[in-house]
């Protein structure tokens, strides 16, 4: 079977426990690369990998010995689900006073009393922005979920979440204006 995609459905129908070892060597790369997208935002200085992100979500997802699966689009949007919790919790455990809440780690040869104070972290204002637009409209969500949490193109998350490829587009348009408005910046 040469199309990579209908060898993932037919891995995630079958409930296997064997299917989850195979199934890891065709979506790792991809997974990857959202990972590493998703760090190079991150503020310097942060110790998550892309690997372990990567591992930790893939585990998430494929922890429970039959989740079920009906194909890819579920599994992809588990998936980015599973790495935007993961930012998400990570996020909130830098914020915890007994973690040093945001307080930041200064070199001592730097003045430590020349900085400004770091902002709330943009993770955590994002959250609550898409769980607005999640009321709003929970397309949107999964579109989110799909675009900027797996790095799927506008064709493949309409496929995932079949729809069409305009859809994707157009409501990518409504949720990116969305959530400027939200964030106070300025929609481009």
């Amino acid at each position: 079977m040469s199309d990579p995609a209908e060898r993932i459905s037919i891995l995630l129908r079958s409930g296997e426990t064997a299917a989850a070892e195979e199934l890891l060597p065709l979506v790792y790369d991809q997974l990857r690369q959202v990972a590493k997208r998703h760090l190079h935002r991150e503020r310097p200085g942060q110790t998550l990998q892309a690997t372990a992100l990567v591992h930790e979500a893939y585990l998430r997802v494929t922890g429970s010995d039959d989740p079920g699966w009906e194909g890819r689009r579920q599994f992809f949007l588990a998936s980015a689900e599973a790495i935007r919790r993961i930012l998400i919790e990570k996020a909130r455990r830098k914020n915890r006073l007994r973690h040093g809440g945001e307080m930041e780690r200064v070199p001592l040869e730097d003045d430590a009393m020349a900085l400004d104070p770091l902002p709330t972290d943009d993770v955590m204002a994002l959250e609550e922005a898409l769980d607005a637009l999640e009321a709003a409209n929970s397309t949107a969500r999964d579109i989110v979920n799909c675009r900027y949490f797996a790095g799927l193109t506008d064709a493949e998350t309409a496929d995932i979440l079949d729809i069409s490829k305009r859809s994707v587009q157009r409501q990518w348009q409504f949720i990116r204006t969305f959530l400027a408005s939200k964030l106070g910046e300025n929609p481009a």
